[in-house]
């Protein structure tokens, strides 16, 4: 190699991570659709099981889904292993229990709210939690390997004859 290829030498990154809008639009898209085919499998699954073993069957099965078209294509960190589906799940039950507790904290404040009121309660606490989830996956369970250290520069050292001389060359 050649001190000209050498310098020409450059280390260089390329980040394949989707800038966050678009992230949270396929985030938003995925997991609206999984939630809409979801309740179409509650309803199919409900005429021929009970309620809750329909509804717990439908929660793992769409959450498993979700999880895997969320590092696909929100997120694109490729599939996902046992350890993101085990962080997603568990960010799925940390928002399960927020909107349950604000729609318990509606109700321990109004004896009878409106169903404006509670669906604009449940909706609200969805929209925060869905945010929250969609910061937990993109910053802990889908971000992508963290770069230690800046690319270090190519350094080559060359001995030169100049008019007789013996010269050291550095490049970088």
């Amino acid at each position: 190699m050649n001190n000209r290829s050498r310098v020409a030498e450059q280390v260089t990154t390329q980040s394949t991570t989707p800038g966050t809008v678009a992230s949270f639009a396929r985030f938003v898209v995925f997991g609206g659709g999984t939630g809409l085919a979801s309740s179409g499998a509650l309803v199919a699954l409900s005429g021929h099981l009970s309620i809750a073993a329909a509804n717990a069957i439908v929660t793992v099965a769409g959450t498993l889904l979700a999880t895997e078209l969320h590092s696909r294509f929100a997120f694109r960190a490729g599939r996902a292993g046992l350890k993101a589906h085990t962080q997603a799940g568990g960010s799925a039950v940390v928002a399960y229990l927020f909107t349950t507790a604000a729609m318990l904290g509606l109700h321990a404040v109004q004896a009878a709210p409106s169903i404006m009121v509670e669906q604009g309660t449940y909706l609200a606490a969805s929209g925060v939690a869905g945010l929250a989830r969609f910061a937990f996956l993109r910053l802990a369970v889908f971000a992508g390997p963290k770069a230690a250290t800046a690319p270090k520069a190519t350094v080559g050292v060359t001995r030169t004859r100049v008019f007789a001389r013996d010269t050291l060359v550095v490049a970088a």
